[in-house]
């Protein structure tokens, strides 16, 4: 979901390069509502993965595509533009100089720029740059007004600030660890602030123990919300904890101010937040970086690059954002 919400400042200048343009951006079906309100876009070719792949190129090679754009140079993708043909263009992953940084610590990227950034060597032909404004993610407003309806339900109140939590993540070491959240969940509640715990299906057993910390001002949240009931409550929460994620993309591309919590990735890689309010939290380990998206465990055994950042140092970087 990060890597495609980072594609968005791409879509926002061709678009604004090209005003009569058709622009479409094919995805996953379950990501496809993230694009669906976005103005810039005419259109988005969802792609059901458990459907063969030659359907999708069919209904793609229709379109008579005159500019193709490869933002993902995935294996997936590759078959894809063998099967819809043309010429495609894409961007360089820098796969060499991460492993170098990885596996021997030595930073020989030479391109320094955000992946946002590097999307745009995708569409050197079209004369396009960056704005310098972060990614975006168009909201309909009933989206907004059912999770207002859902907090107020659940006993938040206008008049307490909300602060948003993502606990989860797709590997286990870019987990912060789940006793730092129940802390932190304890010490921000003990003003007037409530917290809702976002988060998909595989997230639940963190939600509850989020929730159970702080009963009647923590709201899981987790596995019960779509993609964009979850950008309606990041856009209105006041501030969001999230680790290197999704949903630390999707509050930035709403414009909440974010706090990331960073272990077992960094900067080099292009994928720390975007142009966006916020700050990320890290620790200058000599193990960092151990692996490119993360992994089942600490390669050291100490998961330190995570469980060093303490709650009170998270807590202070929420007060900075508030202030």
């Amino acid at each position: 979901m990060g890597d495609l919400l980072l594609t968005t400042p791409l879509i926002r200048a061709i678009r604004r390069r090209y005003p009569e343009t058709d622009l479409t951006v094919a995805t996953q079906s379950r990501y496809a509502p993230l694009f669906q309100c976005n103005p810039h876009i005419t259109r988005v070719a969802a792609y059901d993965s458990r459907e063969p792949l030659r359907a999708f190129a069919r209904e793609l090679r229709r379109l008579r595509l005159t500019h193709r754009l490869d933002l993902h140079r995935s294996l997936r993708s590759r078959l894809l533009r063998l099967q819809v043909g043309g010429r495609w263009t894409s961007y360089s992953k820098y796969r060499a100089a991460r492993t170098i940084l990885i596996q021997l610590k030595r930073n020989t990227y030479r391109d320094t720029r955000p992946v946002a950034e590097r999307y745009f060597d995708a569409a050197k032909s079209l004369g396009v740059s960056p704005d310098g404004n972060p990614a975006e993610v168009f909201l309909p407003q009933d989206a907004l007004d059912r999770m207002q309806v859902a907090l107020a339900e659940r006993g938040h109140h206008a008049s307490r600030t909300l602060l948003a939590f993502a606990p989860g993540a797709s590997h286990a070491t870019k987990r912060w660890p789940i006793s730092h959240w129940i802390e932190l969940v304890r010490h921000v509640t003990e003003g007037v602030v409530d917290v809702v715990v976002l988060g998909g299906p595989r997230d639940r057993h963190l939600g509850a123990a989020l929730a159970s910390a702080a009963p009647d001002r923590a709201f899981d949240m987790t596995g019960a919300c779509t993609l964009l009931e979850s950008a309606a409550l990041l856009k209105l929460s006041r501030t969001a904890v999230a680790g290197d994620t999704g949903l630390l993309h999707l509050a930035t591309a709403v414009g909440t101010p974010i706090v990331g919590l960073y272990g077992p990735t960094v900067e080099a890689f292009g994928f720390f937040p975007y142009q966006a309010r916020g700050t990320v939290l890290e620790q200058p380990l000599s193990c960092r970086p151990c692996s490119a998206f993360g992994g089942p465990k600490c390669p050291l055994g100490h998961h330190d690059c995570l469980a060093s950042l303490a709650p009170v140092q998270v807590a202070r970087a929420i007060g900075r954002l508030r202030a």
